[in-house]
């Protein structure tokens, strides 16, 4: 498993400007993600489908409260990140910058 841990980054879309932190982990054999953005309350979601490709975790995630899917792209160069996280409605938010937390 690759990316496990936790990790931060600053984010500009025209919803939400700050800090978003991501924790990566391994629950039961699988990933698992946790999202935090300050001041704002993540809907639920359900981890559909993961792939990694080399240092690449590419995810398939569901949103019931719009009943779509999101995609989540991250790639991970030692303690640093880059991707993004592709919602319906609301566009690609960008992760640039991104670093590991302790």
């Amino acid at each position: 498993m690759i990316g496990l841990g936790k990790w931060g980054c600053h984010v500009d879309t025209m919803f939400f400007s700050g800090d978003v932190e991501l924790t990566v982990k391994e629950k039961d054999g699988e990933y698992d993600f946790d999202v935090v953005l300050p001041g704002i309350d993540i809907p639920s979601y359900e981890v559909k489908d993961i792939e990694e490709d080399d240092d690449t975790i590419i995810a398939t995630i569901y949103v019931p409260d719009i009943n779509k899917d999101a995609e989540l792209n991250v790639t991970f160069d030692g303690d640093t990140f880059s991707g993004f996280l592709k919602i319906p409605f609301l566009g690609k938010i960008k992760f640039k910058d991104g670093y590991k937390i302790g």
